[in-house]
């Protein structure tokens, strides 16, 4: 079957809906969604939103705050764009519903976290990206040249390689036409066509044994656009976040946001005692980072597989009332946050890098556009600072939207596409190859590419990977094309990108910390 759409979108979160909003009114729009649209990594998203607000906070200091925490890999211009614009986004997230706390006065109620010199972070409770979330889609169901398509999978982008030239990352012209789809309730793949098409797949954590990402966010974008022969970037800065719910038979780990120890809430080892002091002067406010290989190490030392956060301190009605998902979640876990310790360690929970886009969103492929996690804007160098990504992602959506619209007269569809081809291929019986996969390949990527890094390790994942890459390629050309398999390809793609970039960074920073090469 083949859709025709002015602007084709996949993914299903805060960039991806906000940017449908924004182009609606000048084509047709589908959004596809690999489940639902409710299942996106900004969902997830607990502690909030950065934009300056109050009269005493200003951009320049939020954007010294960025910088600082990127490690002077961040790209300034774009750190200056993304601060400055953030302001009109908010005021647009709010027209279309989002409601942001207040406090008795009716100003905002923002929280503080660890970077930030200000507060800034803009919240709903500790449920800030569901509130985004089931906002923007109470919105798009509203609107009527916006067609929502669940349970449809991208398989791979098109290009001219579909038309039977050869394209290498050296070509100048590569050119987007839509995406081979598949159906997930049908198992048929469809052929999209657009004349714009925007990525924004969210991040990788799946590669990884533990992650805080939902079971969706396997580098789908990512490895579509390295495979399409895009240009992707800063793989090797993932970011840990050091407070995800020590649970092990969860997945994905619940997240303990880092409000929380901007509320005030206090790491502490198993034996109670306080540690970050050893580590950094801003103690349990430091960037994610440092505050993530501080508890590795204080783990890796003590033999622990976690540490605890320390809310008791704190009044009990302000707890409750400031993180109720949180407290809830914990409870039926049998701990009261407001009286006992929290068991927390680190778990994959952001990518830095990604494809590579401009400050349009411009992907390195013509009428491809890229934002939110799957995104490498440049705003974030070595290392996110807090509550920066949301923004980020609408900023980029913002931006993807008007380049877009302002050249969408330009494109046409190619019909020249064919269908997607799969004959001599067969239904796979052997579902235990593709699910001990990966994980072996989250195996890999958490022991050899975790936290701490050596050349040793990353020449050792390496090796592995390669092995899991040739048998999974022979699987995938004999095979009924199924999400599983597509999502395995897809994981190991990332994995190698990740390792990769990992090997040619001869050096420690933000991020990326390998024992072979300690900051200086």
């Amino acid at each position: 079957m083949i859709h025709k759409f002015d602007f084709l979108i996949i993914g299903s979160g805060i960039a991806g809906m906000s940017y449908a909003l924004k182009v609606a009114d000048k084509g047709s729009v589908a959004v596809l969604c690999k489940t639902t649209l409710e299942e996106a990594n900004t969902f997830y998203a607990q502690g909030g939103i950065a934009s300056v607000t109050l009269p005493y906070d200003d951009f320049e200091k939020h954007i010294q705050d960025t910088l600082i925490a990127g490690d002077g890999l961040c790209d300034k211009k774009v750190v200056e764009k993304v601060v400055r614009e953030a302001p009109a986004q908010i005021e647009e997230l709010i027209r279309w519903g989002v409601d942001f706390d207040k406090d008795q006065k009716g100003d905002f109620d923002l929280h503080k976290e660890g970077g930030h010199s200000e507060f800034r972070i803009l919240h709903h409770k500790d449920n800030t990206g569901e509130e985004i979330q089931v906002s923007l889609i109470d919105a798009i169901k509203r609107n009527p040249n916006i067609q929502v398509f669940d349970y449809h999978f991208a398989i791979e982008i098109l290009t001219q390689h579909h038309l039977g030239r050869t394209i290498t990352k050296d070509t100048p012209d590569i050119e987007c036409y839509g995406a081979y789809v598949l159906q997930e309730k049908t198992n048929e793949i469809h052929t999209f066509l657009s004349k714009v098409t925007m990525i924004c797949t969210g991040g990788i954590g799946n590669i990884y044994q533990t992650t805080t990402n939902p079971l969706v966010a396997t580098g789908d974008g990512i490895a579509m656009v390295y495979r399409a022969k895009g240009l992707v970037k800063d793989m090797e800065f993932v970011q840990f976040h050091p407070t995800a719910f020590y649970n092990p038979p969860e997945r994905p780990s619940f997240l303990i946001t880092e409000a929380m120890r901007g509320y005030g809430a206090v790491l502490r080892t198993k034996d109670g005692e306080e540690f970050m002091h050893k580590y950094d002067k801003r103690k349990s406010l430091a960037p994610r980072d440092i505050v993530a290989r501080a508890i590795d190490n204080e783990m890796k030392s003590s033999g622990s597989d976690f540490v605890y956060l320390d809310a008791t301190l704190k009044n009990p009605n302000e707890t409750k009332k400031h993180f109720p998902t949180i407290y809830e979640k914990c409870l039926s876990e049998g701990i009261d946050i407001t009286k006992d310790y929290i068991p927390v360690a680190p778990a994959a929970h952001y990518l830095c890098g990604g494809i590579a886009v401009d400050t349009n969103a411009k992907t390195t492929i013509n009428r491809l556009y890229a934002a939110g996690e799957c995104a490498r804007t440049g705003l974030h160098g070595a290392n996110r600072l807090a509550s920066n990504s949301l923004i980020e992602a609408i900023v980029y959506a913002d931006a993807a939207a008007k380049h877009s619209m302002a050249h969408l007269n330009q494109y046409a569809y190619n019909e020249e596409i064919p269908l997607w081809n799969d004959k001599g291929t067969s239904l796979t019986e052997e579902m235990i190859l593709i699910t001990q996969s990966a994980k072996e390949v989250g195996s890999i990527m958490s022991n050899y590419v975790g936290i701490v890094r050596s050349n040793l390790r990353l020449e050792r994942a390496l090796k592995r990977l390669n092995i899991i890459y040739e048998e999974t390629e022979n699987l995938f050309v004999r095979s009924v094309v199924s999400r599983d398999i597509c999502e395995l390809r897809n994981i190991i793609n990332v994995g190698y990108l990740v390792i990769k970039h990992a090997m040619a960074r001869k050096g420690s920073r933000g991020l990326h910390y390998t024992i072979d090469y300690p900051p200086k």
